[in-house]
């Protein structure tokens, strides 16, 4: 695959990017083996970018898949903490988890925030403090919120951006895909990082994935696309996407026919709404005593299934 500056933080990196949240307990529960197995298979495949997050629960993929390999191989990690002691005892879990020294990238977990530098001000100045310990390379912002991307394009401590953007603009929370690329471009303009999430919509668009891709890829200023992963054909099939040589038609068939949903075991709900908040893009209600799920404002992100305490939701 090409490689592509990843803004003016000086990485350099493959613009298919990893990501393992639909390996783990939210969504896949794939064991630390087997999704360690298709990390490395990707690695060894010329992707070079890992994107995880504290809330994920896949570290012992990524350590596994790191087990020996001698090539390049960075990891971008999140935090959702709302309070920097919190968020350092975070970052220092990823370091001993992994078996780092130092993070390549550690956003703030803001999907939900729309100014995260107001609401999440101790949690930066945290970062920035392991920063100059040498714990953190790059401090970056995850939202879903185009006020936010804006705010991180101007703010001189942010030096990675991993927005939520796709073609019919799914999931984003204050305005249009079109308004969203403008500011990922602006963004990109002032020499941010920018790498994307969400352009199949968490499944929604994957009859037409090869067309979603390509839109987001298409955007002024994405420097590349993390992308869920859950075996080697869909692996392999994005890498021939992403490079020049493009991936066979009779391998995207079989791929843009698959179909995700979120599954709630309703039999088990207590009804007690945690995952309501949790959800995004609020397609979670309670009805009845029980969580009732819209599914046509569904992006599968997740979320709602950490925020479970009963373990009842699941993105399968």
């Amino acid at each position: 695959m090409k490689k592509v500056a990843l803004g003016s933080t000086g990485i350099v990196v493959s613009p298919l990017i990893f990501g393992t949240l639909p390996l783990g307990p939210l969504q896949a529960g794939l064991s630390a083996q087997e999704g360690g197995r298709l990390i490395r298979h990707a690695l060894e495949s010329g992707v070079q970018l890992i994107d995880t997050a504290e809330l994920y629960g896949t570290y012992p993929h990524i350590r596994h898949a790191l087990e020996g390999y001698r090539g390049d191989a960075l990891i971008a990690t999140k935090t959702h903490a709302a309070d920097g002691a919190t968020a350092r005892a975070h970052v220092e879990r990823a370091l001993r988890e992994l078996g780092r020294e130092c993070l390549d990238i550690v956003h703030i977990h803001g999907a939900r925030l729309q100014n995260p530098f107001v609401d999440r001000s101790e949690v930066l100045e945290t970062l920035l403090e392991m920063k100059t310990e040498g714990k953190i390379a790059h401090v970056g912002l995850s939202t879903h919120y185009i006020s936010a991307v804006r705010m991180a394009g101007d703010h001189p401590d942010i030096e990675v951006i991993h927005p939520l953007i796709n073609r019919n603009g799914m999931g984003i929370l204050d305005g249009t895909a079109g308004q969203m690329a403008e500011a990922i471009d602006a963004a990109a303009c002032a020499g941010k990082g920018i790498y994307a999430m969400k352009a199949l919509a968490g499944g929604n668009l994957i009859e037409s994935a090869r067309e979603s891709f390509a839109y987001v890829l298409s955007l002024a200023g994405v420097h590349g696309l993390a992308v869920g992963m859950l075996s080697e054909q869909e692996i392999d099939a994005n890498i021939g996407l992403f490079s020049e040589g493009g991936a066979p038609d009779t391998d995207w068939a079989a791929l843009e026919s698959r179909r995700r949903r979120l599954k709630i075991m309703d039999q088990f709900c207590k009804g007690c709404g945690a995952c309501v908040p949790a959800c995004t893009n609020h397609a979670l209600h309670i009805v009845d005593g029980k969580v009732a799920l819209d599914e046509a404002e569904c992006i599968l992100c997740g979320y709602c299934a950490a925020a479970c305490p009963d373990f009842i939701i699941r993105v399968v």
